[in-house]
């Protein structure tokens, strides 16, 4: 009987992709997948520790599997990714779950296999953490459950160090893949019919910074929107420090380019950014803005932001609320700050009463809603191209994104996930669109 695996992943959309590099691993180990845990020889968390509600959720979910590993001592409970990597976690890890097998760091995800091996040669728990950044490993093989869509790392790693994020610290200091890497890849994706490829990296703007890649980030992204095919193609996350003028122009150039930029802002006012150490002004941030649309005046930018951070004053969230009126987002990811151990802003005095947090967090997503709702209304009677990327079985929809990531369902008789679907828009209901299909697109719309 064939050996099957269940993986568990928390955080970004780096996170998901990296649960496909393991799915990889394991399925080239001969495992399959299964969605029930019941059913695992192999169980993996890849965890996330850039906020403590993502650490709560894995913690309670790994404890969950106590009376599982009970009933079934031959399974293996693996844990990886972020959390494993943030310095003495391994520790509260192994007196929290006796029975965690294995634990590995972000930094030698390639050893999976390996770990698995000596596990199931000895009886002992095998913990392996790099604590140092090596060379990248560019053979492992992703087993790819996004379909249509497909994400490529173009590089690991940070060098920014913002006083409230712990990722240079548990994913390590900025690596480049090399171009010819990536653009093989993405020519692969195209080949095998993958009809959207988003270049990921946690600032994708500093690629090639070092000198060691031959290319900066701009000519990277004409070098992939210069493959051939029907293919929309899009890049996260951007840092404002970064952002330029020459990644515009590029975006100019290729129509495949989605004008869609996710910019986190973070906050409106300086003297947070400062605390932050953002290393922009609200000013620069606006004038980025103001460029990306000289070009696309259609364009559209999400962002991050974050409320109650040390020291904030009602002033300082106020002149985020205009920030955010100003620029006038497609969407945002909105977090109230929370202290994860190890940064800078941990240590900071002037930490803010949860009840303030609240009160600002509530008022913010508010705000947020109440434009995207705005934005939603104006799709009403008119056409829009959709990537179809999925069926919804409770809805009886089908859904895919448009160019600038609004979600529009629909229905139809035949399968048309990988397609774009032109679609006339009947509906709004705040992020979502509900349309019927116009026609479909033969032609290549999405290319040159």
């Amino acid at each position: 009987m064939t050996e099957k695996y269940h993986i568990v992943t928390y955080g970004c959309q780096m996170n998901v992709h990296e649960s496909e590099k393991i799915a990889g691993v394991l399925r080239r180990m001969g495992y399959e997948e299964t969605q029930n845990k019941e059913d695992a020889d192999v169980i993996v968390f890849n965890t996330c520790c850039i906020r403590e509600n993502a650490e709560n959720h894995a913690f309670g979910n790994i404890g969950a599997l106590k009376k599982l590993k009970k009933q079934k001592p031959s399974l293996l409970i693996v844990v990886g990714g972020c959390m494993t990597q943030e310095k003495g976690k391994t520790e509260v890890l192994s007196k929290k779950f006796p029975f965690i097998d294995i634990m590995f760091g972000t930094l030698n995800l390639e050893e999976l296999e390996t770990l698995i091996r000596q596990k199931r040669e000895q009886k002992k728990r095998v913990v392996k953490i790099r604590e140092t950044e090596g060379e990248i490993v560019e053979t492992l093989e992703p087993y790819r459950t996004s379909y249509p869509n497909a994400w490529v790392n173009i590089t690991y790693g940070c060098n920014n160090f913002c006083s409230y994020c712990i990722v240079p610290y548990v994913r390590g200091r900025e690596r480049s893949r090399k171009p010819e890497n990536i653009i093989a890849e993405c020519k692969k994706l195209v080949a095998e019919g993958y009809k959207e490829i988003t270049l990921l990296g946690q600032n994708v703007n500093s690629y090639g910074a070092d000198g060691s890649t031959g290319m900066n980030f701009a000519e990277l992204l004409d070098a992939v929107a210069s493959i051939e095919g029907n293919f929309r193609l899009r890049f996260m996350t951007s840092h404002p420090k970064d952002f330029n003028e020459e990644v515009v122009k590029v975006m100019q150039k290729h129509r495949k380019i989605m004008r869609l930029v996710h910019l986190p802002v973070q906050s409106g006012s300086n003297a947070v950014l400062q605390a932050m150490n953002r290393r922009y002004t609200r000013e620069k941030y606006l004038s980025e803005i103001k460029m990306l649309r000289s070009y696309f005046p259609e364009a559209e930018v999400t962002t991050d932001i974050i409320v109650g951070f040390p020291n904030e004053t009602e002033e300082d969230y106020l002149q985020t609320e205009s920030l955010v009126k100003e620029v006038d987002f497609a969407s945002a990811f909105t977090f109230v700050y929370s202290k994860r151990t190890g940064t800078k802003a941990a240590t900071m005095e002037g930490q803010i009463p949860e009840d303030v947090q609240k009160d600002r967090i509530m008022r913010l997503v508010e705000l947020v809603n109440s434009l995207t709702r705005k934005k939603s209304e104006k799709y009403l009677g008119k056409t829009v191209e959709i990537l179809c990327e999925d069926y919804d079985e409770k809805r009886g929809l089908y859904l895919g994104r448009d160019e600038f990531g609004r979600m529009g369902y629909f229905k139809s008789e035949k399968n048309l996930i990988g397609e774009f679907v032109v679609l006339k828009i009947t509906e709004a209901n705040g992020i979502s669109l509900y349309g019927e299909i116009a026609e479909n697109l033969e032609s290549d719309k999405a290319g040159e």
